[in-house]
């Protein structure tokens, strides 16, 4: 199954405050296509204990387009297509807000998150798998999911029909 393994890291409390993506396209078994990318928060603003999670700070973003500007790089890799997330609760509301926050209509797309799969955080099956891991950078927690992702679906007993 092809699909997309997508993950946020947000300014703020607020859903809708996206300040990196990272987008790993895996398509026939075999990842094709990774996107990691700094966004410009609404305002360009972060709270303090989010820069001490993830270390992304208004500094790294000031030149940074907006989420609207880079929708359409995402856009492709979204509508349409199997999307995962570890933690699926969190970075769909993060998607969906954020669209809603741009005024930008939400695509249809079939969500799977691999916490629900798996039942653990994503540095707990990254640690038991040894998958690499920078946990809160984007890129490498979309990276790690489409491996967990992957890996599920190898099992010819799991069914690709889990969602959120």
């Amino acid at each position: 199954m092809d699909f997309t393994a997508i993950d946020f890291e947000t300014a703020q409390g607020y859903r809708w405050s996206i300040c990196q993506v990272g987008l790993v396209r895996v398509e026939n078994g075999e990842i094709t296509k990774k996107l990691d990318l700094l966004v410009q928060p609404p305002d360009n603003y972060y709270w303090k204990q989010f820069v001490e999670i993830h270390g992304i700070t208004w500094k790294m973003t000031k030149d940074s387009p907006t989420f609207d500007i880079v929708w359409p790089l995402i856009e492709p890799f979204i509508t349409g297509q199997n999307v995962v997330a570890h933690n699926g609760a969190f970075d769909f509301t993060c998607f969906q807000q954020t669209l809603n926050w741009y005024g930008i209509e939400t695509p249809e797309f079939i969500s799977h998150c691999t916490y629900r799969i798996y039942g653990q955080s994503l540095s707990n099956l990254c640690s038991k798998y040894g998958i690499a891991l920078e946990h809160h950078n984007a890129i490498s927690d979309a990276l790690a999911c489409a491996k967990l992702f992957r890996k599920h679906l190898e099992n010819p007993a799991n069914k690709p029909d889990i969602r959120i």
